[in-house]
């Protein structure tokens, strides 16, 4: 299938970004070039040049007023693509990590899949630190994911919609909280394999420090002890038991 024929004015690739001016302009050519979709740059109130690159490479900008953090940005992606009723939502970094000439195959691997989101991975990596916080994460969670940080992900309309709610915006993470509320609401969730690049600026929000990777895994495993804990006392109100 072309990428005439997969990408279309149904699809959106969007793009959180925060203070990426070195790259943006690159990535949103890099997209365009790929698929032929529209993009969206949500501008999380930068300090600098992020917005105007964006919109001089052919994006649609979205500045916020105040800094909401990747998930709030890509959130305000996703209500963007609900209100203009596009079909599928692909996101992507802004920072150059990952390759706009894989979004085609990884499209393209959601629609084969039927999955309602499709989570692009690169086992390659991961850090022998990420791999241990990772198959603790597929043991609390009970999420077979194989990159839980990846956020080259492709969604679907249903996936758009619930992410899209109120109830998502108390999500801190985009990531794990992001799963575990799809699969809350039964949609499926898919991986495919892709290439990234390291990250050119800036460090990881999560794996900045020790303290930031303590705070990630606390806020974590308290988000699925409060998720099992839910669905027990649904469990007890559908069978009457205390």
């Amino acid at each position: 299938m072309s990428n005439q024929q997969i990408g279309s004015r149904s699809c959106l690739a969007a793009i959180p970004a925060r203070n990426e001016q070195a790259t943006v302009g690159e990535v949103v050519r890099g997209v365009m070039t790929a698929l032929d979709c529209r993009v969206l740059v949500i501008n999380d109130a930068s300090t600098d040049a992020t917005a105007a690159a964006a919109a001089a490479a052919g994006a649609i900008v979205i500045s916020l007023p105040f800094q909401l953090g990747a998930w709030g940005a890509t959130q305000a992606g996703m209500r963007y693509a609900l209100r203009n009723q596009y079909e599928r939502v692909i996101t992507l970094d802004a920072d150059g990590q990952h390759h706009p000439d894989q979004l085609p195959r990884l499209l393209q691997a959601h629609i084969d899949s039927g999955a309602d989101v499709t989570i692009g991975t690169c086992p390659g990596r991961l850090s022998a630190a990420k791999r241990v916080a990772w198959a603790y994460f597929r043991f609390i969670t009970g999420l077979s994911v194989t990159d839980f940080t990846s956020g080259l992900r492709v969604y679907g309309r249903r996936a758009i919609r619930a992410l899209a709610s109120r109830e998502a915006s108390l999500i801190d993470y985009q990531d794990i909280g992001v799963l575990i509320l799809l699969r809350r609401k039964a949609l499926r969730i898919a991986e495919a394999p892709t290439l990234m690049s390291a990250r050119r600026n800036g460090a990881s929000r999560i794996f900045s420090s020790w303290f930031t990777v303590a705070r990630y895994m606390i806020a974590t495993t308290v988000l699925s002890i409060a998720r099992v804990g839910a669905r027990e006392r649904r469990r007890g109100l559908e069978t009457g038991s205390p």
